[in-house]
């Protein structure tokens, strides 16, 4: 399947952008309403983007009863980001939520303090309250994010999502002073791939996990290696700012990628053969 990246569009803005996806993931939804964080809150950099939102949104009560049913209108299928700051916050919005195709619980945002529990607590506290599909969001920041990988496996995680933005930061070219009022923020774009593909590879290989593989997609060509390195599905981030249309042309290039032995060989898993196949179809 082809996504979005969490936060990386508004499908109430763009329906039209979303519908070009296979599922729709939501912004981030926490207990309580979010401003996020003070202004400036992107930065451009050489190869990417740094930001510093600080999950900004309505809450759960108002997404719940607002932007959920808006976005069952788009017609496909809903995954929906869960964040928190304890095992919780967490698990009282996976039991509130019905209805869509699975949760994507964000255990790896740069920029909000880390949740007080540990990533396969959250899991599996959310375990126990819901039957949905549960894709665990890591960061590549962790010393072994596999470790982690098998860890929110064990606690009942279905598939994971990899990778979250790295923390970065950028200077004013003038002042050499941080352009984001937070200073550092999370790095997305073509500079956070070789980061992205090594994650992927490396918990697929501890997991076998489904994995939605994201950092830096832009070509087809960037698809292709996400799947031959273990991922199921892939979501789009940082292109969809510079090119919304980024689904539909990337469909058109999976279309005229030829399939010879030396492709095929390049994907170890019969799920990455499958997804491929899909994609080609």
């Amino acid at each position: 399947m082809l996504l979005n990246a969490s936060g990386c569009l508004d499908a109430l803005v763009a329906p039209e952008i979303a519908r070009q996806l296979d599922a729709f993931v939501t912004k981030t939804v926490t207990p309580l309403p979010r401003e996020g964080n003070s202004p400036i809150r992107i930065a451009e950099t050489a190869h990417g983007m740094l930001n510093s939102i600080g999950l900004a949104n309505p809450g759960r009560e108002r997404f719940l009863t607002d932007q959920l049913p808006r976005l069952r209108e788009l017609g496909i299928p809903l995954w929906v980001s869960v964040g928190g700051f304890c095992a919780q916050d967490y698990a009282e919005t996976c039991a509130a939520l019905d209805g869509i195709a699975a949760i994507e619980l964000n255990l790896s945002c740069p920029n909000v303090d880390e949740a007080a529990d540990s990533a396969a607590e959250i899991v599996a506290a959310c375990r126990a309250t819901t039957s949905l599909p549960l894709y665990a969001k890591l960061s590549a920041a962790h010393p072994d994010v596999a470790v982690v990988a098998t860890a929110v496996a064990a606690a009942g995680a279905d598939g994971l999502s990899l990778i979250n933005t790295l923390r970065g930061l950028a200077l004013d070219p003038d002042t050499l002073k941080p352009i984001l009022a937070r200073s550092s923020g999370g790095l997305s774009g073509p500079s956070l791939k070789p980061v992205a593909l090594a994650t992927v590879h490396a918990c697929y290989a501890a997991t076998q996990l489904p994995i939605v593989g994201m950092g830096g997609i832009v070509t087809a060509q960037d698809v292709v290696e996400f799947v031959a390195c273990g991922a199921l599905h892939v979501a789009l981030g940082t292109v969809l700012f510079a090119d919304p249309h980024a689904p539909s042309r990337i469909r058109e290039e999976l279309a005229v990628v030829p399939m010879d032995d030396r492709y095929a060989a390049a994907h170890s898993s019969e799920k990455s053969l499958e997804f491929t196949a899909k994609a080609l179809a």
